[in-house]
């Protein structure tokens, strides 16, 4: 699936805001370019028509919780035509329920959805180093995955991307920073190429 009414304007030229929200991998933390900046440079690439505001409203530390209580700021104020909803590391590693996780990006979907006209793509955040630490977050993963059939919403796996890229032979270490979960600026470029994906 994909966002098929923000493509069209994407294509046609007409003036679009995009809104980026989400935690420190939305934010883009500890890098000269995050996912956002790849991502707005492949959208200059692919239509070269395009009028775009990129808004980035990634808040690093944030939860899935902390976004619903923000989204009417700084989404809906913005009055986005698509509303990029990245979460999930801070909520698991925070002790966050999957159950809770589903039911907050829920909530902010919903508000999205009855307060604005935004198209809304739901997107995964990274990969991790162990087979333990990815069947942990996949938990997580797979409450986003069952939104996007619930509410017939496009859904950006960033995480199957890199695990793709390290299929190929990338190594995981050369993704990330220091603390092995945030992504470097090749990370965000994988990042960007997998939303790109869907547009």
């Amino acid at each position: 699936m994909k966002p098929e009414r923000t493509i069209a304007k994407l294509i046609a030229g007409t003036p679009v805001v995009m809104v980026a929200f989400g935690d420190s991998l939305t934010y883009g933390w500890m890098v000269s370019k995050g996912y956002l900046d790849y991502f707005k440079e492949k959208i200059g690439e692919k239509y070269l028509d395009s009028k775009v505001s990129f808004i980035n409203r990634g808040v690093p530390g944030d939860t899935a919780q902390g976004g619903s209580h923000r989204v009417e700021r700084d989404v809906i104020r913005c009055k986005p035509d698509c509303t990029l909803v990245q979460y999930a590391l801070n909520d698991a590693f925070m002790g966050c329920s999957p159950e809770q996780f589903k039911t907050n990006i829920e909530m902010i979907v919903t508000i999205i959805r009855e307060q604005c006209e935004s198209e809304i793509v739901l997107v995964s955040s990274v990969c991790l180093g162990s087979d333990k630490e990815n069947a942990f977050i996949e938990r997580f993963y797979n409450q986003l995955e069952a939104l996007a059939c619930d509410y017939q919403l496009p859904f950006v796996r960033v995480h199957e991307y890199w695990k793709k890229k390290i299929g190929e032979g990338v190594a995981f270490e050369s993704l990330v920073q220091f603390d092995d979960v945030h992504p470097n600026t090749e990370g965000y470029r994988f990042m960007a190429e997998a939303v790109m994906e869907i547009f």
